[in-house]
């Protein structure tokens, strides 16, 4: 029997009637019900669970915006270069530049009465505020790096907590450099360099950040580390134009001696973990799916075992065995579409309620948020939707074509001779 519009249409209507039997005593109807809820389920699941996902994903991406800028410069090669160098090329790539910085940054040994933690030492310049709204993070104190001729430090909420910095005292924290140049291995001591801030402010942010940051100021920076006059980086803000369409421009315009590097790829290797994490969440919520689906199975074999005497009628009518699969087949998509479409109402309708309520807490250890974040993404439902009805539709192939072999209207016209 030839595919026609026709066909396709009648096959639909078989399936469509042994779907919607109105003999809701049948253990059929129950199996498939059962099929219905089974299918809708893990899909409610992914929904929830990708969500929930992409809330954290967003809620990472917000953080880092108050850390790092839209764009970095970088040298090519080696770890510092001349601002005067960069001055002169910056102009020419002033068009899409909302703001830039320029940011001094190394490892180094902080200390404060007595007690001692490594970590990072980022100097920046007055304009810094104007690339990164870096007050916002502020959560002890104020964002003042500079009193009069006194050079202060604001101290992340993770180095002050180790090494016991308080705002409201005036015990200064020292911090220890590696020197640069030679230096007599008799004296160690002149191996380093010293210098002394006075913490004014605390930020906040995530424990790998705030664990290891102390801001300052430029001038400072360079005449502990010995970089008069150079800078790490540049810091740049853009005007609203896409960061990719700036960072080109950047680049052709200060030339091959810098690296401009987005946000991602400031932190490429977190956003690569967070996708891979992304993915591993939709493969394992897709195996769940999977077998769940088997429940069609059951739901199919029954309802053929049952149907044994209308399909020996449609073979006796002349339909061959594609017909009689397209009907099978299409009672099981109608179990996997039905069970998709109710478990993506659900899953949404909860993902929409947590991100309108927030009614499902964190606990007390998170300071972040309060309540789990959620953020629906049109291409997860899609995702999720299109996964579903694959899976339905194969399980539903393999069933039928294993019950309703190729050899089925040879042997029923065997049998009835």
């Amino acid at each position: 029997m030839q595919r026609t519009p026709a066909v396709y249409r009648l096959t639909q209507l078989f399936a469509r009637r042994y779907f919607t039997s109105r003999n809701s005593l049948s253990v059929i109807n129950i199996i498939s019900k059962v099929s219905v809820f089974a299918v809708g389920v893990p899909v409610a699941a992914m929904v929830i669970l990708l969500s929930v996902f992409n809330g954290f994903d967003g809620l990472v991406r917000s953080m880092y915006s108050v850390f790092d800028p839209d764009l970095m410069v970088v040298p090519t090669e080696g770890k510092t270069f001349a601002i005067a160098t960069a001055e002169e090329r910056m102009p020419a790539a002033a068009e899409g530049v909302a703001a830039y910085s320029y940011v001094l940054e190394e490892s180094v040994l902080f200390e404060y009465r007595g007690r001692q933690a490594a970590g990072r030492l980022r100097g920046v310049d007055e304009r810094y505020v104007l690339v990164v709204p870096v007050q916002e993070t502020i959560t002890y104190g104020d964002y003042e790096l500079r009193y009069g001729d006194m050079e202060q430090a604001v101290v992340g909420q993770g180095i002050a907590y180790v090494l016991g910095v308080k705002t409201a005292l005036y015990d200064p924290l020292h911090i220890y450099a590696a020197r640069r140049g030679d230096y007599s291995p008799l004296l160690p001591i002149d191996g380093y360099s010293r210098g002394s801030l006075f913490p004014e402010g605390i930020f906040r942010l995530d424990a790998e950040t705030d664990g290891t940051y102390v801001y300052c100021t430029l001038d400072f920076a360079q005449q502990l580390l010995d970089y008069e006059g150079r800078a790490s980086g540049i810091a740049i803000r853009t005007d609203g134009t896409r960061p990719e369409t700036v960072r080109r421009q950047l680049a052709s315009a200060l030339g091959d001696d810098f690296r401009v590097l987005t946000r991602y790829e400031q932190k490429a290797s977190m956003y690569r973990i967070l996708k891979v994490e992304k993915l591993g969440i939709f493969i394992i919520s897709l195996f769940v799916l999977v077998i769940a689906s088997f429940s069609i199975i059951g739901s199919l074999v029954m309802l053929i075992l049952d149907k044994k005497e209308d399909i020996r009628i449609l073979f006796t009518m002349g339909a061959d065995v594609r017909f009689v699969r397209r009907i099978f087949v299409g009672e099981g998509m109608l179990i996997g579409a039905a069970g998709t479409l109710g478990g993506l109402c659900v899953g949404l309708a909860f993902a929409l309620a947590q991100q309108r309520f927030g009614f499902i807490k964190m606990g007390a250890a998170s300071f972040l948020v309060d309540a789990y974040p959620v953020a629906v993404q049109a291409t997860d439902i899609v995702a999720i939707a299109a996964t579903a009805l694959a899976v339905t539709w194969l399980i539903n192939r393999l069933t039928v074509a294993r019950m309703i072999p190729r050899t089925a209207i040879r042997c029923n016209i065997r049998h009835n001779g």
